[in-house]
């Protein structure tokens, strides 16, 4: 009798440390549970501020890659602070001639009556620094979940280019002063698991307040929207 006794004390005590393990794990897991992510994005670029005769014409793709790394700051840790580095390559066709003259830059708009335009657009390469407020439905196990990602991003251009071949003439220029290399917005990413819509809206125009079009400021500045995925 005296070892069913002992048998069963140690089952009981085996269970209790099971049980009290398996709760540390537990708690060590969701101590521990971020979203770090890397993510890709692929955006249609539309320029705003188009002013007087200037348009946009054909496709003009973005893309964008990068690492965030998550701080949450709730103890669900369902909130959190996101801070990132990534790139972006953005291409912008339009009907804005960008030429040089005896080391000047010249703008004016191509009218498409008068010239054939075979290709026209410019180019952007940028090093971005994402802030994210984020809010979502995961825990440390469930990883099919719903998010909303807002903040701002910060961009740095380190390279440009432009391309224009027509019947007015034939340019490509590389790296002009007439952009604007400090860039910044505010995005906002919404979706279900892989799947999220991103929108980013410029708060900064393209190009610098010394490049001019017929007297007056070049103010075009980028709205995107497309999709973007993060991978843990």
């Amino acid at each position: 009798m005296k070892y069913l006794i002992v048998l069963f004390a140690c089952i009981i005590s085996w269970n209790g440390l099971s049980q009290t393990n398996s709760e540390k794990d537990k708690e060590e897991m969701y101590r521990d549970y971020r979203e770090d992510q890397f993510y890709f994005a692929i955006t249609y670029n539309l320029l705003n501020n188009k002013a007087g005769l200037i348009s946009q014409t054909g496709f003009s793709p973005g893309f964008h890659l990068g690492f965030i790394r998550d701080m949450p700051i709730n103890k669900r840790r369902n909130l959190a602070i996101g801070l990132g580095i990534g790139l972006s390559a953005n291409s912008y066709n339009q009907n804005l001639s960008i030429l040089e003259n005896n080391s000047t830059v010249e703008f004016t708009v191509l009218d498409d009556r008068q010239f054939d335009i075979t290709k026209n657009r410019f180019s952007t390469f940028l090093i971005e620094v994402p802030i994210e407020f984020r809010w979502r439905t995961s825990t440390a196990t469930e990883y099919s979940f719903w998010r909303i990602y807002t903040g701002m991003k910060f961009g740095y251009m380190f390279y440009n280019t432009t391309v224009l071949e027509s019947t007015a003439g034939n340019e490509r220029l590389r790296n002009l002063d007439v952009f604007n290399r400090f860039q910044y917005g505010i995005t906002f990413s919404a979706g279900l698991n892989t799947w999220n819509v991103h929108f980013y809206y410029n708060l900064a125009p393209l190009f610098s307040n010394n490049s001019q079009l017929n007297g007056g400021s070049i103010d075009l500045s980028a709205f995107k929207i497309g999709l973007i995925f993060y991978i843990l």
